[in-house]
């Protein structure tokens, strides 16, 4: 149900669409997004103590996988409680000044997953295909730099599109088609002009979208040549392994951000609108988890060396 504000200039709040107007599966969604958040954030936590504790773990590899832990751990934060608190208590309303901050750190935390991602495929590619020159390429004065350039960029890229965004007037309709605030769908109940906004959109979403994805899938071309080549089927069997799951993870997360933000604005109000944002604001983080430590014989080894401490100091 769309609330017209005809008598207001803007809008001094929003209501955010619920995943139900049925009051048990509200209680339903809520306890189900609780279950993600709370798995979601002990995965990563988790994988950040292992890559920290473990001194074997501490290689270029492991300091990004530590770093997209933490940012994921933050990432679920930003949107997930508040959705599950509001189903549960079925509030929707949110304040221009918390949408604004959702719409930063959204995109921010977007931005720099996707860059990071990126860099995690340079350095598997100079793991593997450059392996002599790999410690002086990928040392941790460079790890380091290259973190900080995609948190940096990431700050900028978020700080640009919320202030384009929040200078406009929203006076048709204070309902965000969504279950979190993003630029999408406050472009579409703005009463101020927004071309401007959906081409600088969509230009940057193709750019570090597609501009990522095709650095990571030039990175893994390469990688799988040269895997093929390894004489070993042991040594390309461990590469694959290593390489399979980041690829899985990037097409979900690139595919679906680049999906909704690069979609034609429509009035619907249906559950579609709601689907693909999942797809890259929460799947991604609680999936990364999963896959890096199910699938890393290291991680999984470090992990039961850190139970059997912890038993044998009880």
């Amino acid at each position: 149900t769309s609330l017209k504000m005809s008598n207001f200039t803007s809008a001094t709040e929003f209501l955010l669409m619920g995943f139900s107007d049925i009051r048990e599966l509200q209680i339903l969604y809520s306890f189900l997004l609780f279950l993600i958040y709370c798995a979601g954030l002990m995965g990563n936590l988790l994988i950040v103590i292992i890559t920290t504790i473990d001194r074997r773990l501490h290689t270029p590899m492991y300091f990004f996988l530590r770093n997209l832990a933490m940012l994921d751990a933050c990432y679920l934060s930003i949107t997930v409680p508040q959705a599950s608190f509001n189903s549960l208590v079925n509030n929707r309303i949110i304040s221009v000044t918390g949408c604004a901050a959702q719409v930063f750190l959204v995109l921010f935390m977007a931005y720099v997953e996707v860059t990071l991602l990126t860099v995690m495929a340079r350095d598997r590619y100079m793991a593997i295909c450059h392996p002599l020159h790999y410690p002086v390429i990928m040392s941790p004065r460079v790890c380091l730099q290259m973190t900080l350039t995609c948190l940096l960029t990431g700050l900028v890229y978020a700080a640009f599109h919320t202030g384009y965004t929040f200078r406009l007037s929203f006076c048709h309709s204070n309902v965000v088609h969504q279950f979190f605030c993003d630029i999408p769908s406050l472009l579409r109940i703005s009463c101020s002009d927004t071309f401007s906004n959906k081409l600088s959109l969509l230009a940057s979403a193709l750019l570090v979208g597609v501009g990522c994805y095709g650095f990571i899938t030039a990175s893994y071309v390469r990688i799988f040549s040269t895997v093929l080549k390894f004489p070993v089927k042991e040594d390309q069997k461990k590469a694959f392994s290593t390489c399979i799951p980041h690829i899985s993870v990037v097409s979900l997360f690139v595919i679906s951000a680049t999906y909704v933000y690069s979609q034609p604005p429509s009035d619907s109000e249906s559950l579609k609108d709601i689907i693909p944002s999942v797809f890259y604001t929460v799947i991604p983080p609680f999936l990364n988890p999963i896959i890096y430590s199910l699938r890393n014989k290291q991680i999984k080894d470090a992990m039961r060396i850190l139970i059997k401490r912890t038993i044998n100091k009880a």
